[in-house]
């Protein structure tokens, strides 16, 4: 092997004072400025950014990277659709072989730490723990490393975090360019820490204020910054080291009545915090460990939180509340199971029940406001607790990759199928009315007349029709299971407008629903089986010391799968039932001629309730909203052939397009066409039991449209921003869901055969 090179991937970290920040991040940098000051530092290695490139440019892994990173911009990238690109970048990584020179350089390295110590595996990137920059948190840092097939394994991990959808989002906001990204990794020896934990040299709240901040934990950091264990808490004195306040963390739910630390390992902490100070010229925020009487300092960065408003408006918190831990998902997927769900799922039913018709004006106004402050309160719990479970889904897809290294990225799916999605029930009962509808041709062929009318809109309609339909043989039986579906699946909303109030939306798919055979008990069960059979894969892979742990990453996935299409459906209600007294209040205005113009909305909600209690108050006129104009392709020469967006559930299918953008739009939805639409929301995915395909312009494996493609089993690709733009009604496509491609037009080989045939003529 040529050491020139093994000198350039591998440097020692008590070897190297002065190191080129470039070429080892300023993590390492640090530590080893700390070692060389005689600060205790864990031994161990850096692995340049050097060694990181060959290893790029030996597997063909930054044409992987330019691919991902090259459908779209950045900045026109959704979350869902660079956690995709994300993931394909850490199944790309994790599955390239590092080459056995490289491999070498690092073994020789490990040979010189104690053989029997655990490692720490931890990212080091240029730029990292800078006084303008923090990555803290966004990229991996593994622990608990034994062999050297796993520190390898751990070293890929680390590097591809730096294509994390975190610390893309961040680069991101920061406008820093992604491509460019580099990254160095440190392996150093844990310390068997008896307690450890951070401490910051001024108060990240009040950087002005004479105060330092220690936090500890029992047993290693990662119990802190895992949010395993809530920490002890000291506010020092900055200037002279004095105890101020001390409040005790809960471990086992319990308050502990005396503290971690001794008031000499707080006056050492303190000590070691002004060196670090005087060392770099920036008060630290540093991670430690202490074990018997070495106190060992693992990592230390500038404090950046309130240095600058630059730093307070970046979001980088919140990209990090995107990726919880698996004690803070198994927490949050016990608060939204026992008591998020169950309470939002009784509020909607309840606000459905209750009699608003028969309110005054004055009740009427404060039911609206009432209800308007609800649904803005569930809305935020929907973002601040409903969003990051979905990280559960994420976890376990990175979870089961990391253990398996699958060729398909996306294979961890199979294990959530069949789960008992609300839709899926909606779905089932609409198959069962529509199948009962099939046998009754006399209500078929009046359902399917109305289906056809479009004046067939309004409550007096609805109320005239239902009258026809119980003269019906069988159809006042219809009305009943009919009635009971609509106030079981259908009171929410779709883009702002109730489904309960347009029943008239279901009545073709109602006719052509019953015609579509339901999934055999063969396809279930060999689904079921294929679950299994990569269910027991994952324990085999794990190992049994970790089965209890990769029981529990599934449950969570599998949970977190069901309850982000549940919770959609669930707060639809809520919204459905503000826009019910909503919309009762803007008609009785209307009646007494105090309100014209077009419904605004929810916005309107403040105003209406104003006026309703107030007989004074001037009129209301609604100026009605500009409709967005949708920019389309005039010039038929002018339009792409082909479209490329994110393969999201594979397969190939023909068919018309009908684009939806409205409720509208369901009735001219025909069986075989294939579904174009700004996104598929839960509220509508009973549309998709008609779909040949689904093309969307929101991207994301595991968003709804694509959850409810792969359950079905059709073919979808989202993330095409032009879809709307690009493809009209009626106009032929070709769904490739493997590739991610969607052709417009006739096939190629159609186009052959008809120039042949008119070359012929």
């Amino acid at each position: 092997m040529d050491s020139s090179k093994n000198n350039t991937w591998i440097v020692s970290l008590g070897d190297a004072p002065g190191l080129d920040v470039k070429m080892v991040g300023g993590k390492a940098a640090a530590l080893t400025r700390m070692i060389s000051a005689g600060l205790h530092v864990p031994s161990g290695f850096c692995i340049t950014v050097t060694a990181y490139e060959y290893f790029l440019a030996q597997s063909d892994l930054q044409s992987v990277i330019q691919l991902e990173l090259g459908r779209k911009l950045l900045d026109k990238m959704r979350w869902e659709e660079i956690w995709d690109a994300a993931l394909r970048i850490r199944s790309a990584f994790l599955n390239a072989s590092l080459p056995s020179d490289l491999a070498q350089a690092i073994y020789g390295a490990l040979r010189q730490l104690h053989p029997q110590t655990c490692l720490a595996v931890r990212s080091s990137a240029p730029g990292e723990d800078s006084a303008q920059r923090s990555f803290a948190g966004l990229h991996e840092s593994i622990t608990n490393v034994r062999s050297e097939e796993s520190v390898i394994r751990a070293v890929k991990t680390v590097w591809a975090s730096l294509w994390s959808d975190a610390a893309l989002l961040y680069r991101r906001e920061l406008a820093l360019d992604p491509i460019r990204s580099r990254m160095a990794v440190i392996v150093q020896e844990m310390i068997p820490a008896k307690t450890a934990g951070v401490v910051f040299g001024r108060d990240p709240r009040n950087q002005s204020a004479d105060k330092e901040i220690v936090e500890a934990v029992p047993g290693a950091c990662s119990n802190l910054v895992d949010g395993i264990l809530e920490p002890d808490r000291w506010i020092l004195q900055r200037s002279s080291g004095l105890v101020l306040e001390w409040v005790a963390g809960k471990r086992n739910s319990e308050q502990h009545d005396l503290p971690l630390l001794t008031d000499s390992a707080l006056q050492t902490l303190h000590d070691r915090l002004g060196q670090v100070e005087k060392l770099f010229g920036w008060p630290p925020d540093m991670e430690w460990a202490e074990q018997g009487d070495v106190l060992s300092i693992l990592q230390a960065r500038p404090i950046t939180s309130g240095l600058s408003s630059a730093s307070q408006s970046d979001e980088r918190r919140w990209y990090l509340t995107l990726r919880p831990k698996l004690p803070q998902l198994s927490r949050l997927a016990k608060k939204v199971l026992e008591t998020l769900i169950p309470e939002l799922e009784r509020l909607g039913l309840q606000l459905a029940g209750e009699n608003i018709e028969k309110m005054g004006d004055c009740d009427l106004a404060g039911c609206i406001e009432k209800r308007f402050t609800t649904l803005m309160h569930w809305r935020e719990v929907y973002r601040e607790a409903f969003i990051p479970l979905a990280h559960g889904v994420r976890y376990l897809g990175a979870y089961y990759n990391d253990a398996l290294q699958p060729q398909d990225p996306y294979e961890f799916t199979i294990l959530l199928k069949g789960q008992d999605f609300l839709a899926l029930r909606r779905n089932t009962a609409l198959q069962n009315l529509a199948q009962h509808v099939q046998k009754n041709q006399s209500l078929l062929k009046k359902l399917e007349e109305c289906a056809k009318d479009r004046s067939c809109t309004s409550f007096k309609f609805w109320q005239r029709l239902k009258v026809q339909i119980s003269e019906i043989q069988g159809g006042a039986d219809f009305l009943v299971h009919f009635e009971q579906f609509l106030f079981s699946f259908m009171d929410t909303t779709y883009n702002g407008e109730r489904l309960l109030d347009r029943p008239d939306s279901l009545f073709n798919l109602i006719c052509q629903v019953g015609t579509i055979a339901k999934s055999g008990v063969v396809q279930v069960q060999h689904e079921k089986t294929k679950a299994k059979t990569l269910q027991r894969r994952l324990m085999e892979a794990v190992g049994v010391s970790r089965e209890d742990e990769a029981r529990e990453v599934l449950a969570l996935g599998q949970l977190s799968w069901r309850l982000r299409d549940d919770d959609n459906i669930l707060l639809g209600r809520i919204e459905s039932q503000f826009l019910r007294a909503l919309h009762l209040g803007v008609k009785r205005l209307r009646k007494a001629g105090r309100l014209t113009g077009k419904d605004s909305g929810e916005k309107s909600a403040s105003l209406v309730a104003q006026a309703l209690r107030d007989c004074q108050h001037a009129p209301i006129h609604f100026t009605d909203d500009k409709p967005e104009v949708i920019e389309r392709y005039t010039n038929r020469t002018d339009k792409p052939r082909q479209l490329i967006g994110q393969p999201a559930s594979p397969g190939l299918a023909e068919g018309l397009a009908c684009v939806v953008n409205g409720i509208e739009d369901f009735r001219d939805f025909q069986r075989g066409d294939i579904l174009v639409c700004e996104s598929i929301q839960p509220t509508m995915t009973h549309l998709v039991l008609l779909a040949s395909a689904i093309v969307e312009q929101r991207g994301g494996m595991l968003i709804h449209g694509a959850i409810i493609a792969r359950e079905l089993g059709i073919p979808c690709v989202n993330g095409i921003c032009s879809a709307t733009k690009c493809i009209s009604s009626g106009e032929q496509l070709t769904v490739d869901g493997y590739l991610g491609i969607v052709t417009l037009g006739a096939p190629d080989f159609e186009l052959e055969n008809h120039a042949y045939a008119k070359h012929i003529d």
